[in-house]
């Protein structure tokens, strides 16, 4: 039989009695001979220091931190939380050089002992006696295991009463589990340095591989600095690592788990060191804003500890690739370091799920998440609800409001003065795609604004909105999550679902704990859906975001608050809602931006149309699945009555705009030369007097400029001669 395979055989006593309490005789007799201690005095000490020792059964008496793993939906591994940085793997999945190497420099009698080292205690004991002190030594793996986890309280009490509780749960531990089973948790616990717990992570953190994939030189390595971590680490003083690596390597070749030739080749073997990828200091690999908001949902859910030590493996959303992607058109569009920040939301509507998200200009410098966190107002991109509401209470496309400004809204208190409108009576569909302020202010007016903040909520809005009619043109702060979800409830035929980012959540055995649900609500009919869609298709076509045109069908709404302050473009096909959100912090107006004012129809719209192109390549090119017409009830309230044109025709032009005025219709004038029309007076009106026309509709008149001044006079003819005349006609002298 070979010493390696000696090595590896377990060998139990027969009692617990005999070996526990053996040992304890040898340290009893030596502290009577030493100290003159009486033997009942010193057994009744010993005794003592067993009670309120922690139950080996409790199933979670060797929990230990580990990492939980955040993978994407494409599988990737996009971070790991912890505090610490240890990966759990099985024995068969580390070296068995890192096996040996360990077994060889901390407990060379690993495989004689029974969890506790008596030889080796009794020369501590003498030791320590001669020193004048108790210091660390003679602990076996088995004892540094339980001294790591179940008596972790106790790990800085250098005494003789800690490491008698060791040894007694050592020897009790090795009666319940196999040397292998000690040696596995052992190797998934002990500290390496560099916050690296356990063999897996410590691979990764010196030699970017997997613990299975060490040379006898790495191992030895990566064995060595067990004693001192912080002090050996190869990264700040390889030399000191390297000589204890070759230290190990003696103790490997001595105790024959290494050959001759083995021994000499890994002496002589250079260093290489190398942090992997997946181990950067923070842990997080890619779309650290989408990590960030992950990490807050487990918090809230599971608790901080759960979360970092409870070795969770989470399968989030997030597609890496739509994430590189939408990335990229941010910094396309948005490329100087002057640049505002911004934020980008996709989801799939029939999912809920959040499959990219952008929530800062560069995470190193500003971990705020301008996508879940920053409560910035809406603009115009929130007329959507009002739309919607309008709809739902029955209200057609075609339904005429007036869009003249100024719109003068009584509320009770100082009337809300509305500006940004057009010139006369235009549809509901015409107020939208044209974002028309004045027409939207008049509409919130007559429904008012209760049915706007339900709708808002019902199709995803989270964040309390007061029900004051400003709401219709953005005046209250959201996120831009929350209008990427309510846009998807358009998308998805009205059923809203709550934005997903974690699938699914397994425990540290394996044991699913938690799976998102994807069934949603109707938050508003197909038909209200499809009908909001048919109009917001034409905001892309025709309206104010012709940058977002991406060559299929596409709907959307742009927002700008006052003073440029924010920009939004929420967006959306059938596979895919989107919102991009710009503006400064501190708040300023974004004027001057790549030599342009920024509102909602330039750069946002610009970031989407770049992001979805790219996005959407792959998929079919298909529309919006129709659905029925709402029901429509007209009222009557909602009819124009028409109003006769009247003749202002040589009226001077005050004079003309007052009559117009009268009659409630808009007056707009232009002017003109006229040979024949006093200047100051109109020449032509259009329409003409007497047609029958909607109140507020433009009346526009051309007004004379007098004669045109750089008109040739016209030729006078001479008068004809007289024939009763005898003075004879004057004639012209030939020159």
């Amino acid at each position: 039989m070979s010493r390696r395979t000696r090595l590896h055989r377990t060998r139990k006593s027969n009692t617990a009695i005999r070996v526990i309490f053996g040992g304890i005789a040898m340290l009893v007799a030596l502290t009577v001979l030493l100290t003159g201690v009486g033997a009942a005095a010193a057994f009744s000490m010993f005794s003592g220091w067993l009670v309120d020792l922690p139950d080996l059964d409790d199933p979670t008496a060797f929990s230990v931190a580990q990492a939980t793993k955040v993978y994407s939906a494409d599988n990737k591994l996009i971070a790991n939380l912890y505090l610490e940085n240890r990966q759990v793997v099985d024995l068969d999945e580390i070296s068995p050089y890192m096996q040996h190497a360990l077994v060889a420099v901390e407990d060379e009698r690993f495989y004689q002992h029974n969890g506790f080292d008596a030889v080796g205690i009794v020369r501590a004991f003498m030791t320590n006696l001669v020193a004048g002190g108790v210091s660390e030594g003679a602990s076996t793996i088995t004892q540094q295991y339980i001294r790591n986890t179940i008596l972790a309280d106790e790990r800085y009490d250098i005494s003789y009463r800690r490491k008698v509780r060791e040894a007694y749960l050592a020897y009790e531990l090795e009666q319940r589990m196999s040397k292998d089973e000690v040696l596995s948790m052992y190797l998934n616990t002990v500290y390496f340095g560099e916050g690296a717990y356990g063999a897996e992570s410590a691979a990764l953190t010196f030699f970017s591989k997997h613990a299975s994939e060490l040379t006898i030189a790495e191992a030895a390595l990566l064995a060595g600095l067990v004693q001192s971590p912080s002090n050996l680490s190869p990264y700040d003083n390889a030399e000191g690592a390297v000589s204890r690596r070759q230290w190990v390597l003696s103790k490997m070749h001595e105790q024959g788990y290494i050959t001759d030739e083995e021994y000499e080749a890994a002496k002589v073997e250079e260093l290489s060191l190398g942090r992997a990828a997946q181990l950067d200091k923070s842990g997080v690999y890619s779309a650290p804003y989408f990590v960030a908001h992950v990490k807050k949902l487990l918090q809230d859910e599971y608790g901080t500890g759960l979360v970092f030590q409870g070795g969770l493996t989470v399968y989030t959303t997030l597609d890496t690739t739509t994430q590189d992607q939408a990335e990229a058109a941010c910094r396309k569009i948005m490329n100087k370091d002057s640049d505002p920040d911004y934020a980008l939301v996709a989801i799939e509507p029939e999912s809920g799920k959040i499959k990219a998200m952008v929530g800062g200009r560069d995470w190193d410098t500003n971990k705020f998440n301008f996508a879940t966190q920053a409560k910035r107002q809406p603009g115009s991109s929130f007329k959507m609800f009002t739309l919607v509401t309008a709809l739902k209470q029955g209200m057609p496309p075609t339904r005429k409001i007036d869009s003249s400004s100024p719109a003068v809204i009584q509320t009770g208190g100082t009337p809300w003065r509305v500006t940004g409108g057009s010139k006369g009576y235009i549809t509901l569909k015409q107020a939208t795609v044209g974002s028309v302020n004045a027409a939207f202010a008049r509409l919130i007016a007559e429904m008012g604004a209760e049915p706007v903040v339900e709708t808002a909520h019902d199709m995803g809005i989270t964040t309390d909105i007061e029900p004051y009619l400003s709401i219709t043109l953005g005046s209250q702060e959201v996120t831009p999550l929350e209008m990427t979800a309510s846009y998807a409830t358009l998308a998805n035929e009205g059923r809203h679902i709550p934005p997903v980012a974690i699938e699914k959540v397994l425990d540290s055995s394996g044991e699913t704990i938690f799976e998102a649900d994807h069934t949603g609500t109707q938050a508003i009919s197909a038909s209200v859906a499809y009908a909001t869609t048919q109009i917001l298709k034409g905001v892309i076509s025709g309206g104010t975001a012709t940058r977002a045109n991406i060559g299929r069908p596409a709907a959307g709404k742009t927002g700008t608050t006052q003073d440029y302050r924010d920009a939004w473009f929420c967006g959306y096909t059938p596979q895919l809602a989107c919102a991009v959100w710009m503006g400064y912090t501190p708040e300023k107006p974004m004027r001057n931006v790549h030599g342009i004012t920024v509102f909602g129809g330039t750069f946002p719209a610009m970031i989407w149309a770049e992001f979805m192109k790219n996005a959407l390549a792959d998929t079919p090119k298909t529309d919006f699945k129709s659905a029925p017409a709402p029901k429509y009830t007209w009222k009557s309230e909602w009819d124009v009555p028409d109003i006769a044109v009247p003749d202002v025709k040589d009226m001077k032009q005050a004079d003309a705009e007052k009559v117009i005025t009268e009659a409630k219709l808009e007056a707009a004038f232009t002017s003109a030369y006229s040979p024949t029309v006093e200047a100051g007076r109109v020449i032509s009106q259009s329409p003409a007097a007497g047609t029958k026309v909607k109140p507020a509709e433009v009346v526009t008149c051309v007004v004379s400029k007098g004669i045109d001044p750089s008109t040739p006079p016209e030729p006078v003819e001479p008068p004809e001669p007289d024939p009763t005349s005898t003075v004879p006609p004057t004639s012209t002298p030939t020159p």
